[in-house]
């Protein structure tokens, strides 16, 4: 499948796949969204909503799932965070982008951390790394199919490609299971705001919140594993 390099309106790069009429992150802005929807209204909502009201919330890490590692840009933005919270995050990819991808994109050099961002596409897959003192990366190459955790995780990013391409990712299914592998009072946040995957959330318990999008996009959701 043809596969061309974008830059999107902030002047940040994403993969555009003209087959599909699709791409990794938001024509509008990929780091913009990024930051909009996994930092602002996912990691940081978390942070005050819920560690804050834990008196040892540092000790112990915050962990993170991520449907779609793709370029790496929201790993890098977490990694970055301006936070005493350390992390622990499980990205999951089925088709990790190639080596001259990555050159190109040159998200380490848009945000200032070269280095960083060939490490997090250099380690190895299946094993734990450290990227920075309060930030621990697991690289998974499986599909979101077979994920099957239980109550491990705080927060979801789910930043897959987007349902009128790929409906299969956006299924009840998908979606009870990553309920599953949500603690009590997890969060997962998504770009979409489709009336159907807003359904397909309530339908396996989730309490989901339209919230405004990122430049570009009018809504996105945030739900919530409240039992």
């Amino acid at each position: 499948m043809k596969r061309e390099i974008m830059i999107t309106d902030d002047g940040s790069k994403t993969i555009h796949m003209p087959d599909l009429n699709e791409q990794y992150h938001s024509k509008h802005g990929a780091l913009q969204e990024a930051l909009h929807v996994f930092i602002n209204t996912g990691l940081e909502h978390f942070i005050e909503v819920s560690l804050s009201r834990k008196r040892n919330f540092q000790q112990n890490p915050l962990k993170i799932l991520e449907y779609g590692f793709g370029t790496g840009l929201n790993a890098m933005v977490t990694a970055l965070h301006d936070s005493k919270t350390p992390v622990e995050y499980t990205a999951v990819e089925a088709y990790p982008i190639n080596e001259e991808e990555v050159l190109v994109m040159d998200y380490g050099k848009l945000l200032g951390h070269e280095a960083m961002y060939k490490h997090i596409h250099q380690c190895g897959w299946e094993k734990t790394h450290k990227i920075n003192n309060h930030f621990l990366l697991i690289k998974q190459q499986k599909t979101f199919e077979q994920i099957a955790d239980q109550d491990s995780y705080d927060l979801i990013y789910f930043d897959a490609f987007g349902p009128s391409t790929q409906p299969e990712l956006w299924t009840v299914d998908i979606f009870k299971a990553a309920y599953n592998a949500l603690k009590s009072n997890g969060v997962l946040t998504t770009y979409c705001a489709a009336g159907q995957v807003r359904r397909n959330m309530q339908a396996v318990g989730f309490k989901v919140e339209r919230l405004p999008g990122p430049p570009g996009k009018r809504e996105m959701l945030r739900a919530t594993k409240s039992l």
